[in-house]
C-alpha cells in the first residue's frame, strides 16, 4: 500500500487535502488515479486508510475510510539522540536511521571538535530543513506514523544544561560499562564526533549528571557509533528485542 504524509492541519472531518509535494509524487511518480486506495499517516502516530477523491495541479483530495494501525508501531523508548554535528552525507545516514530505529528525537550538537562549523543562520535553516525531508521519507518506507522530531542545532554546553530524564554521554575513554545503563522509558543519548570529545566537554557532563559510558571492543565510525547506540538501547529498554 502507497503511504503518504498529510499534518494533521490538512484534515477536514473526513477528507485530507495532500500538499503540492504529495500530490505530485502520487501523479507524477506513482501514476495513481482517482478510486484508488492508499494509507496516510499524520506524524503524530495516527494511519488511516483512505479513497483518491479528486487530483489536480496542486493538490489531493482523500476521503477517510477507517483508521488503522500503524505498519511499525512506536517504542516504548522515548529516545533523544544527541549527534555532533558530522561532515558530507553522514549526518542525513544518521537521521534516515534513527527514524528506522524509532528514536523520538534528534538533536545537532556543536562540539569542540564537531566536524562541521556552522556560518550563520541561514545555513543551519536549510541543514534543519534537509534533514526533515530525510526524516519524512525514512518514516513513509520504515512505516512509522510518528515523525522524528528535529531539533535546531544547539551549543553542546546549552544542551547538558537544560536535558532531564536519563542522561548517558558515550565517550572513548573513562566510562563505565553499557551494562551500568539502568532501564528507562526516557534516555537521552550523546554522541560525538570523529574527533571525539575533549575532556573539559566530558565534565562539563558528568557535573550534569550525564553518566559516561564507554563502549569497548571496537572503534566505531561517529555516524556508526550513533546508529549502532540507538540499536542496542533499542534493543534493552525498547521494542527491538
Amino acid at each position: 500500500m502507497r503511504r503518504f504524509y498529510a499534518a494533521p492541519e490538512t484534515f477536514s472531518g473526513s477528507q485530507i487535502t495532500l500538499s503540492p509535494d504529495e500530490t505530485r509524487h502520487l501523479r507524477d511518480v506513482l501514476r495513481l488515479r482517482e478510486t484508488e486506495k492508499v494509507q496516510v499517516f499524520d506524524g503524530a502516530g495516527a494511519e488511516f486508510s483512505c479513497t483518491i477523491e479528486k487530483i489536480t495541479k496542486s493538490e489531493t483530495v482523500l476521503r477517510v475510510l477507517e483508521k488503522i494501525a500503524a505498519p511499525s508501531a512506536e517504542s516504548d523508548l522515548n529516545l533523544t539522540l544527541a549527534v555532533a554535528l558530522l561532515k558530507g552525507e553522514k549526518f542525513d545516514f544518521v537521521v534516515q536511521k534513527a527514524v528506522e530505529l524509532g528514536a523520538a528525537k534528534i538533536v545537532p550538537l556543536v562540539t569542540k571538535r564537531a566536524d562541521v562549523k556552522i556560518k550563520d543562520e541561514r545555513e543551519a535553516a536549510k541543514k534543519l530543513e534537509r534533514w526533515q525531508r530525510i526524516a519524512l521519507e525514512a518514516a513513509k518506507q520504515s512505516g512509522r506514523a510518528q515523525l522524528l522530531e528535529i531539533q535546531p542545532i544547539t551549543q553542546f554546553k546549552d544542551f547538558i544544561e537544560s536535558s532531564g530524564g536519563q542522561k548517558i554521554l558515550f565517550a572513548e575513554r573513562g566510562g563505565e560499562k553499557f551494562s551500568a545503563i539502568k532501564s528507562s522509558e526516557n534516555i537521552v543519548a550523546v554522541t560525538g564526533a570523529e574527533g571525539g570529545w575533549e575532556e573539559a566537554e566530558i565534565e562539563a557532563a558528568r557535573r550534569e549528571n550525564f553518566q559516561i559510558v564507554t563502549l569497548g571492543g571496537r572503534i566505531l565510525r561517529a555516524e556508526t557509533a550513533a546508529v549502532v547506540i540507538a540499536g542496542i538501547l533499542q534493543n534493552q529498554f525498547g521494542d527491538l528485542n
